[in-house]
């Protein structure tokens, strides 16, 4: 079986554009994720609030992030995609959160296949409604879970690609190091 974290390559054209492997789609009020043990995608929880995902979500395979989980990575598309559905993707911006302590860096992408979106290169160029509605999400979505969390404002593009790419060189040292049985 193949592991969506480990077995799928991130691309050739790193780190500018990239494949995402999707965990939730655009639209939805549930929290899937990753289960890092067996690469398939599990329920984490049901959002409390009345809100849903701006984008689909999901991360980079063969990255780790700072908070020790994939890169997770916004792809925004005119179509909500299925959990494991695999998107070639491109680097807009940058979204970094503060959660529960940790720098929680979230890649804004746009889908290269998508006619509506893939004209787009930089973040600023979308309505500015669109990017409003993606950091509101991430300020609003674990409010009734009682936690806070920060959300900066959007960076460039030229913010994510050394964010990509740490996260690339993370993972490629704890591949070597071994991830245990935690990963």
């Amino acid at each position: 079986m193949t592991h969506a974290w480990h077995d799928i390559s991130p691309g050739a054209h790193l780190p500018r554009e990239f494949y995402s492997v999707i965990e939730i789609p655009f639209g939805s009020s549930v929290k899937y994720e990753l289960d890092k043990q067996s690469g398939l995608i599990k329920l984490d929880r049901v959002l409390y609030s009345a809100v849903y995902y701006p984008a689909n979500y999901g991360f980079i395979p063969q990255t780790l992030a700072e908070d020790d989980d994939p890169l997770d990575v916004l792809v925004l598309c005119q179509e909500a995609v299925v959990p494991l559905t695999l998107i070639h993707a491109r680097a807009i911006g940058l979204m970094t959160m503060i959660d529960s302590g940790k720098k929680d860096h979230k890649i804004i992408a746009v889908a290269t296949q998508d006619p509506e979106f893939n004209s787009y290169t930089e973040a600023d160029e979308m309505p500015e409604h669109r990017l409003t509605m993606l950091r509101r999400f991430f300020l609003d979505y674990k409010q009734l879970e009682g936690k806070a969390v920060e959300v900066d404002a959007i960076q460039p593009a030229k913010h994510a690609l050394p964010v990509i790419e740490d996260a690339l060189a993370r993972y490629s040292q704890q591949r070597r190091q071994g991830f245990g049985k935690a990963h």
